[in-house]
């Protein structure tokens, strides 16, 4: 089922569309959780500090993917907007044979130089076993990575976010009894939680594409839409390697973090890690309403309506304040009660750990409207066909946690630690808002002038 997202109240729209995805996020962060709760309890503190801790490269991954996969899916979007179905169909073809060489070469490139990134990220000598065996099995799964969230991509980008919810939902439960038989059951360790995570999103992607060869016939190709085109290629990679870039940007400042915070030993590991599982999954409503606007802009810069991008984006800041100021509130008070539920009552040093996250989750959730409006304009930006400038902002966040990382954690240690992403994500989000006002101001000049064809300078012709 598709939706047109061109016609009808920008609120109700982005609000039906935006709930199944951040349902659907939710489980999804919840099923990593699992992973971690399992390893915490059956396996011992080293190992869920092992897999936290590479939590930071895993991220880069599936971030990459995730913005390689996303990025493919504006022009996608775009194309649908306006109504081209079977320009969308030739897009949708190459951005496959696109999305499956970078499969391929992101897997041969990880798996060859695990070690070394390893050992550049000084991880710790009695977490190096487990957080060795968990990477590789993510690795290998790269190109199932890609596959499951790209078809999720298209299906969102022709507004259909209920389907990828349905079929998560399934591969979520199926993740569960994976990570306890194979955890419980055989005693697999941190291998068995990858194998886990690995076949569910196999699952999903399999789910997704039987779904959409039986109920789609907008997607029924003719045989002279399935070729290579080597402009439009250059077109879709303009768009879906700088939001590839953007998330890896992120990616990198987490690693080089973690890697200051691998340094204060394994305890402060094992809380940083704590804190970001329960973040990631707090946060995952306010992402998802972003990726909500990505879809949303896209298809109405398709269509030609700027005046729906103005007041759709001016709805989602209501729905972003509302959120965060809530969440950050539950979060400040109850934070640490979920903590417990990741290191045993009688692990050594369980107490430090505890205050650790405790702390790290009262001073990242006051910045969380910061981080809701950061997710807002950076995806509406990307919508809108303006993947590149949203660069710069990466940067900046990049910056600022290495900044924190290299002059503050060593000095100051774990305290240090908990500001470097507030500081990344305001640096970042001051940039992002100003960039729009920019952007949008010349898109305007554009369609008033009549030169402006429906799509932004940086959009797929």
């Amino acid at each position: 089922m598709t939706k047109d997202m061109t016609k009808g109240r920008p609120f109700g729209i982005i609000l039906a569309f935006c709930l199944p995805m951040a349902a659907g996020s939710i489980f999804q962060q919840l099923y990593n959780m699992v992973d971690s709760i399992i390893v915490g309890q059956h396996v011992g503190v080293n190992a869920f500090s092992a897999v936290s801790m590479v939590g930071s490269v895993y991220f880069l991954v599936i971030g990459t993917a995730t913005g390689i996969c996303s990025g493919f899916a504006i022009p996608v979007s775009q194309r649908f907007g306006a109504g081209d179905y079977k320009g969308m169909r030739k897009t949708l073809y190459n951005a496959v044979l696109l999305s499956s060489a970078i499969a391929l070469l992101l897997t041969a490139l990880t798996v060859i130089f695990e070690s070394e990134l390893l050992d550049a990220m000084s991880t710790p000598k009695a977490l190096y076993p487990h957080a060795f065996k968990y990477l590789l099995i993510i690795f290998c799964g790269i190109p199932v990575t890609i596959f499951y969230n790209f078809l999720s991509g298209i299906l969102r980008a022709l507004g259909d976010s209920r389907t990828p919810l349905k079929y998560l939902l399934i591969s979520s439960g199926i993740n569960v009894v994976l990570d306890v038989t194979l955890i419980v059951g055989f005693e697999a360790g941190v291998a068995g939680a990858a194998a886990a995570t690995v076949a569910s999103q196999l699952i999903s992607g399999l789910l997704c594409l039987r779904y959409m060869v039986k109920n789609l016939p907008v997607l029924s190709f003719e045989e002279d839409e399935l070729k290579a085109d080597t402009a439009l290629m250059k077109s879709i990679t303009a768009v879906g390697l700088p939001m590839a870039f953007q998330f890896s940007i992120t990616a990198v400042g987490s690693i080089i973090l973690q890697t200051a915070v691998n340094k204060l030993g394994a305890d402060s590991v094992a809380a940083m890690g704590a804190g970001q599982k329960i973040q990631n999954l707090i946060v995952q409503p306010m992402e998802t309403l972003g990726i909500t606007m990505a879809t949303f802009g896209g298809q109405n810069l398709g269509a030609g309506r700027l005046d729906r991008i103005h007041k759709g984006i001016r709805e989602a800041l209501i729905m972003q304040m509302v959120y965060t100021v809530t969440i950050a509130a539950a979060v400040f008070f109850f934070g640490d009660t979920i903590a417990k539920i990741f290191i045993k009552s009688d692990a050594e040093d369980y107490l430090i750990i505890l205050g650790q996250i405790r702390h790290f989750l009262r001073v990242t959730c006051l910045f969380y409207p910061i981080l809701g409006v950061l997710f807002l304009f950076r995806n509406l930006l990307q919508g809108l066909g303006f993947s590149a400038v949203t660069l710069l902002a990466g940067a900046i966040e990049l910056a600022s946690r290495c900044f924190i990382a290299f002059g503050f954690v060593g000095r100051l240690g774990f305290d240090a630690a908990c500001f470097a992403s507030p500081t990344a994500w305001s640096s970042a989000g001051i940039l992002l808002v100003f960039l729009y006002l920019i952007e949008i101001r010349r898109a305007e000049g554009r369609l008033t002038s009549r030169t402006f064809t429906q799509k932004p300078a940086h959009a797929v012709r």
